[in-house]
């Protein structure tokens, strides 16, 4: 009996209880879906959970009254050993050892669609982060981003959504000038002009534009910083696509700002205004968004007749909501809490729920103890540099197993270590035993040609099916929170009680030992355990290696 079969279990208890009249509860406040719950102690029982004290006030009786009529109706459902009531309402249900064990056998026959979801079905969410500027290599501040918001945007689709990845490309401005005059001054032989972008991959990046166009040495700086930029742009990007597909991140949209300057902004501008929220003063054009919560109102169009940034911003909302995306996601770095409220109120502005259609994701800064500046950039610590010295799979699930609301810093000394002290290891390991037991059981005649539910009764194997069967809501919270690190924190359960499973019950026989159903279901078990292993580590772009 899994989670979610016990959870619809107990609601159709609980709709038969309101249907017979013993419950008198309005039909609103009965949940679709009754939530259980690990308890703290394994001593009161498998499952838990607090519908009682939920639906004690719309019934208008004690909660423990709700509890005892909900545990008279649970103790007769096949599967179900024992219901206790602690506490002011909390009931604590005991499932059989064969309803816990066919948990074993269902998750090897889902395979990668254990853990898959519906909760998020219907939602069509865009999702942009990362969003660097073309204008250098990724870095560090780049990175915590680059593999929290791919994980975020691979539960959520494990949850039913569909999801969009989206990279927004600031190509557009005086930075992209700057950019392709440092380049060109780099051609020359000249020093980076003031406002340039220093550092060894602009040298890089003007060798490269020189061997595409060898004769531009000889067009004036007029002629040639154009044809530069843009070259010296496409390089950069270039870099920037290796290095996120390297780093396990690809985006399904790469979404150029200087596009919004073929008259998206105009357009914008227009729609803004006949939705009453645009106005006139001192010569400029204004979007009147403290009418939604920001702190004042902004500029859309400078008396110059130039766009402004924001400009830009509220016709990149408008072009997701064109686009179809009912829910809009934006991850930025700390240093952008002031967007927070522009971008609700260009939602609001643009005739949308802020609360609905539009989400935004603070991360924290990260640091890596003992990393070097890159010999290329100079002043940063780049993100190619970190994967040639941590490697990926040590990356991505550090980063990901932490808020990515909280700052962090990373300790390379324990990421490169092959111990448990080293989080990845521990859970990557887990999952190679797991490959290994398969491969030894195999060697020694030990098949899943019989499976006895029953037979999984140990006490460390209740503890590993327990966990096993928590994976689908852990998945489910992930999404609905935004917060992968409960995927990697599970996953770290799992491992614990799969290695003490491991020390305990064996799946090959000793020596000549006759194979039996015992050995055979205790293989279901250990490659259920596998199978879920890898499907955590997929939703954290982590690989599952079978041999370390």
């Amino acid at each position: 009996m899994t989670p979610d079969e016990l959870s619809a279990a107990i609601t159709a208890c609980l709709n038969a209880a309101v249907d017979a009249g013993d419950l008198a509860v309005p039909a609103d406040a009965v949940p679709d879906q009754v939530r259980v719950e690990r308890p703290k102690s394994r001593e009161h029982g498998d499952w838990a959970t607090s519908i009682a004290l939920q639906l004690a006030k719309p019934a208008g009786v004690p909660p423990r009254k709700v509890a005892e009529i909900l545990s008279t109706r649970l103790a007769e459902i096949s599967g179900v050993a024992k219901v206790d009531i602690a506490g002011p309402g909390f009931l604590n249900i005991t499932v059989e050892a064969a309803a816990a064990g066919a948990l074993a056998q269902h998750i090897v026959e889902a395979g990668k669609d254990y853990g898959v979801n519906d909760a998020l079905d219907g939602h069509v969410i865009n999702m942009e982060f990362v969003s660097a500027n073309p204008t250098g290599p990724l870095h560090l501040a780049h990175t915590r981003w680059a593999a929290v918001g791919d994980s975020i945007a691979r539960v959520l689709a494990a949850s039913g959504a569909q999801v969009t990845k989206e990279y927004y490309v600031n190509d557009a401005g005086s930075q992209m000038n700057n950019f392709g005059a440092s380049v060109l001054a780099s051609i020359q032989g000249k020093p980076t002009p003031e406002g340039g972008y220093p550092g060894r991959y602009i040298d890089d990046l003007a060798a490269t534009v020189l061997a595409d166009h060898p004769d531009i040495r000889e067009l004036t700086d007029q002629a040639a910083l154009p044809v530069v930029r843009a070259a010296a742009y496409q390089a950069q990007m270039a870099d920037i696509r290796e290095t996120l597909a390297d780093f396990g991140v690809e985006f399904d949209v790469y979404f150029t700002e200087q596009g919004l300057h073929n008259g998206a902004i105009e357009a914008a501008v227009r729609r803004l205004r006949a939705q009453g929220h645009v106005f006139d003063q001192d010569g400029a054009v204004w979007l009147r968004t403290t009418d939604f919560g920001d702190d004042k109102d902004r500029v859309l169009i400078r008396a110059n007749g130039e766009p402004t940034y924001f400009a830009a911003d509220a016709a990149y909302y408008l072009s997701k909501k064109d686009r179809g995306f009912t829910e809009k996601i934006y991850l930025l770095g700390a240093d952008h809490h002031g967007y927070i409220g522009r971008l609700k109120a260009i939602a609001a502005c643009a005739g949308d729920d802020p609360d609905v259609n539009i989400e935004v994701l603070i991360g924290q800064m990260v640091s890596v103890n003992g990393a070097r500046l890159s010999k290329r950039a100079g002043n940063i610590v780049e993100l190619r540099d970190l994967l040639n010295w941590l490697g990926a799979d040590a990356l991505r699930y550090s980063l990901g197993r932490s808020p990515a609301n909280s700052p962090m810093s990373l300790e390379p000394e324990v990421l490169q270590k092959n111990t448990n002290e080293n989080p990845v290891f521990y859970v990557q390991y887990a999952h190679a035993r797991t490959s290994a037991v398969s491969r030894n059981a195999a060697a020694a005649g030990v098949q899943r040609t019989a499976f006895d539910a029953g037979a999984l009764n140990h006490a460390s194997e209740s503890e590993l099916l327990a966990q096993l069967g928590a994976y689908p809501s852990v998945v489910a919270d992930a999404a609905r929170f935004r917060e992968p690190h409960r995927v990697a924190r599970h996953l770290e359960v799992i491992s614990g009680s799969y290695h003490r499973w491991y020390d305990s019950c064996r799946v090959t026989p000793v020596g000549d030992a006759e194979i039996t159903d015992v050995n055979r279901t205790r293989l279901w078990l250990n490659d259920a355990t596998g199978q879920v292993l890898a499907n955590g580590l997929g939703l954290l772009g982590v690989s599952a290696p079978e041999r370390m």
